[in-house]
């Protein structure tokens, strides 16, 4: 990288049954280690997110390509569905990440590495931030999902492995880097 990035790692809070969340264990644990030098983890502007949910059941680390924008019926653990089951009103069905995500899944299974591609992050929490992301980040953000169980559960084996995910993220990030026009805002 030949100059500084800034990216914001975010993690969930209680999630069913689950009290304390592999998410966002793993974000404070990415935020202790960091992403190397030149890579500086924040929590305020947008230029590029990475999110990460909890896969439940999961024993791999999951790369989503596709936010969706409706479908939404679980409420989260507030209670809280949109009424429109739908993320944002006229939005496209699905976004895509900039990221291709089957690329970096490839590069880490060749590896060795439970890391698997999915086009299909569930209608929660997580698909609903990630497609929100998606929407006003013109593509550029990404969701990981975590496992609930297996030896990546655990937050000495996951962090050091999302470390790497997500600077390879970057390297394709920095590849296909083109100026983000800003949102277009009616003045009405």
């Amino acid at each position: 990288m030949n100059k500084s990035e800034t990216v914001v790692v975010t993690g969930f809070g209680p999630f069913r049954q689950f009290l304390i969340n592999t998410s966002w264990e793993a974000a404070k644990g990415l935020k202790l280690i960091g992403l190397g030098e030149k890579v500086e983890v924040h929590v305020r502007e947008l230029p590029f997110a990475v999110h990460l949910g909890l896969a439940r059941g999961s024993s791999v680390v999951i790369l989503e390509q596709t936010g969706k924008n409706t479908g939404y019926k679980d409420r989260d653990v507030c209670g809280y569905c949109p009424e429109t089951r739908c993320c944002i009103e006229g939005g496209p069905q699905k976004l895509e990440s900039v990221i291709n995500m089957r690329v970096v899944s490839k590069h880490f299974r060749q590896a060795g590495m439970d890391v698997v591609y999915s086009r299909d992050a569930g209608r929660y929490l997580c698909d609903f931030a990630y497609y929100c992301s998606l929407y006003h980040s013109q593509g550029r953000a990404a969701l990981i999902h975590v496992p609930t169980s297996g030896i990546l559960a655990s937050a000495d084996r996951l962090v050091p492995l999302l470390q790497a995910l997500i600077q390879k993220i970057l390297e394709q990030l920095e590849e296909h880097s083109k100026p983000i026009d800003p949102p277009f805002v009616s003045m009405s």
